[in-house]
């Protein structure tokens, strides 16, 4: 943990680590995941609240409404600073003015240009505010929703399943299964924490791939991310893709760039990159892959369709090298036969 700032309390550290575990509660996107506790002068609790979405109370107005008259002098514990603009909701740097909150503490700054400045009118009216508590973590838990504002288009995750010598498919263009049943349900806890499945028009026309989020049984869930299907490729409505389990755009486009500000303006916040190699390729071309989670299978094929196309790079020396940030190791379940664990490594690229 990071070092805190002087003069908080550590009744305010374990409150702020009660706000994150209720900011998790909450949907991601488009809006951050963000959660607050009200906290009396001996560090009793007094009330508490988080974000359930676009359209309802934000965390702070949620933590006020539960207090009432109580809020009155309290310290409110926020994961992200208070916004300071009137959307979908009021302004919740207002609404704790209003409410008579004496102190005011917070773990990450807001990104948003459009909703930041909600300290500057916490303390203009007089109230005490504290900022970088536990702020590495809040942003952990907004990760992808943080970068996203900071970058104005959608974070793009790029995942795809490989074998030792990098073939995402055999010869015959099969390829199931490359990716071990361990690595599929990763897959899909990691398909839930974002809001837009994108893959290329040809990827759904040879493969008809549902892209939902599934738990153990092949059952979709409740919540469910958009399908976005890029490319100018005409589809039979047969597809699975077009199924009721989820929504799904066609965008009519071979330009990364116009699919993404596209998506952004469909309040979308965090691209899953699951097409093909000329999908994977045009992106990474393009400078807009921000993360990739490979799944690596015991496997060789010595031949077959690689993961990527070309990419124009013709000298070791000006390779792509993207930063390794986790390697771990996806042991199979009982029930999965005698398959082998496959190796997630999730890098960075900028």
């Amino acid at each position: 943990m990071a070092d805190q700032p002087a003069d908080v309390a550590e009744t305010e550290i374990a409150a702020m680590r009660r706000a994150l575990d209720l900011a998790a509660l909450g949907p991601f996107s488009p809006n951050p995941r963000v959660g607050c506790v009200l906290l009396a002068d001996d560090g009793s609790v007094v009330a508490e609240g988080y974000h359930r979405g676009a359209g309802t109370p934000h965390a702070e107005a949620d933590a006020l409404d539960r207090a009432g008259e109580a809020a009155r002098g309290t310290t409110a514990i926020v994961t992200l600073e208070p916004c300071n603009h009137t959307g979908r909701t009021a302004p919740c740097a207002q609404r704790l003015v209003q409410a008579g909150v004496r102190r005011v503490v917070f773990a990450q700054p807001d990104p948003n240009p459009v909703a930041a400045g909600g300290a500057e009118t916490l303390r203009a009216a007089g109230i005490e505010v504290v900022s970088g508590v536990l702020a590495e973590e809040s942003r952990t838990l907004n990760r992808a929703w943080s970068r996203s504002v900071e970058l104005q288009r959608p974070f793009v995750t790029w995942k795809f399943a490989t074998t030792l010598d990098g073939r995402s498919a055999a010869t015959d263009g099969t390829s199931r299964w490359v990716s071990s049943a361990a690595a599929r349900r990763d897959t899909h806890l990691l398909r839930a924490e974002c809001d837009t499945m994108l893959v290329g028009a040809n990827t759904v026309a040879v493969d008809d791939p549902l892209l939902t989020v599934r738990d153990d049984a092949g059952n979709p869930l409740p919540r469910q991310p958009l399908r976005a299907v890029m490319g100018l490729r005409d589809l039979p409505e047969t597809r699975r893709v077009f199924n009721s389990d989820a929504e799904t755009v066609v965008l009519r486009t071979h330009d990364p760039h116009a699919a993404l500000v596209e998506l952004w303006g469909r309040e979308r916040r965090h691209v899953f990159l699951e097409g093909g190699p000329t999908l994977a390729a045009a992106f990474l071309s393009a400078g807009l892959v921000d993360e990739i989670v490979v799944y690596v299978a015991p496997m060789l094929l010595g031949a077959g369709r690689t993961a990527v196309a070309d990419l124009g790079i013709t000298t070791i020396g000006a390779a792509m090298r993207p930063r390794v940030t986790d390697i771990t190791v996806l042991e199979p379940l009982p029930g999965d036969g005698d398959e082998e664990p496959n190796v997630r490594l999730t890098m960075e690229m900028h």
